[in-house]
């Protein structure tokens, strides 16, 4: 029997339910926690970055008109494809971050896990963040939340998948879709990511995926004027940080500020202040009619 050639994988961008490579044609090398060559992953351009963004914006307003029970439907269906490659995640994940086998095995179980909680609060955060509002007058007033619209997430440099998850499933769970930038150092879990969302329930564009170097797509990003959030969580330049502010002050973007490193730590319990961070609240005001002693006339 001849010696067979690996296969070898490549690893290419996610970016409107489709595999593209970047446009401008360029690689970087990733490599693993002892320098070993791991694969070529696609460096983004800005032109990239602005593909991906008019990918989410054509697939917001069909995402945010779905009921949120089908949402929740929809991201447990990646759970379930998640856990199918399971093995595949474990080998990047300890690829990515050094680990063992046994403790890339335990972050990837933590990262399914997480997906499924987000599931679950498509249908419940509305009752957490909205409902009736008394008023002094003849009034029904009630307030409900709205997804903010596109969002970019600069995911965490250090968690290649738990982090990751833990950014990406809150945005979409409520009804946005994402440009996402994976780890510069170790983008190939989010890449594999990609691949497991094209081929679940979700649409094309509701999550897009980049890799390459967060201080060339990110500016662009930040200054994009059909952006409406930016979340950077996986900043660790604190003069970036605030150059994607600056940049972001400009269309008056909701910004979720990066954390420092050292005190974040993606197996807490996330609470749900991600999943509020991009919404907004509409109030409607409607009149009841006169109130009487014998009831109301409405």
């Amino acid at each position: 029997m001849s010696e067979r050639l690996t296969v070898l994988k490549t690893y290419k961008l996610y970016v409107g339910g489709k595999f593209p490579r970047s446009e401008s044609g360029r690689v970087y090398e990733v490599t693993d926690s002892k320098n070993k060559w791991l694969a070529n992953a696609p460096l983004s351009s800005r032109k990239d970055a602005r593909d991906a963004v008019v990918a989410a914006r054509k697939a917001q307003g069909s995402w945010a008109g779905k009921t949120a029970y089908l949402r929740g439907q929809i991201l447990y269906r990646v759970a379930e494809m998640l856990e199918g490659r399971k093995d595949q995640f474990v080998r990047e994940v300890a690829d990515a971050e050094g680990l063992s086998k046994s403790k890339a095995a335990a972050v990837v179980d933590a990262a399914i896990d997480r997906w499924v909680w987000y599931a679950g609060w498509t249908d419940k955060i509305a009752q957490i963040v909205g409902g009736g509002n008394p008023v002094a007058g003849p009034f029904f007033n009630l307030s409900s939340p709205e997804p903010t619209g596109v969002v970019t997430v600069v995911a965490p440099q250090k968690s290649s998948f738990l982090g990751l998850v833990s950014v990406i499933a809150p945005v979409i769970a409520t009804g946005n879709t994402a440009v996402v930038i994976a780890s510069e150092d170790s983008p190939l879990p989010a890449l594999s990511l990609g691949e497991v969302l094209a081929t679940s329930d979700l649409p094309g564009g509701v999550v897009n995926i980049l890799s390459g170097r967060t201080a060339e797509i990110a500016p662009s990003l930040a200054a994009h004027q059909d952006v409406n959030a930016i979340d950077l969580a996986g900043v660790e330049d604190d003069v970036l940080a605030k150059e994607l502010e600056v940049a972001a002050a400009d269309n008056l973007k909701r910004v979720v500020r990066p954390q420092a490193v050292d005190t974040m730590d993606w197996s807490a319990d996330p609470g749900t202040h991600r999943l509020t961070a991009f919404l907004e609240t509409k109030t409607v005001w409607h009149p009841t009619g006169s109130l009487g002693a014998s009831g109301s006339s409405y």
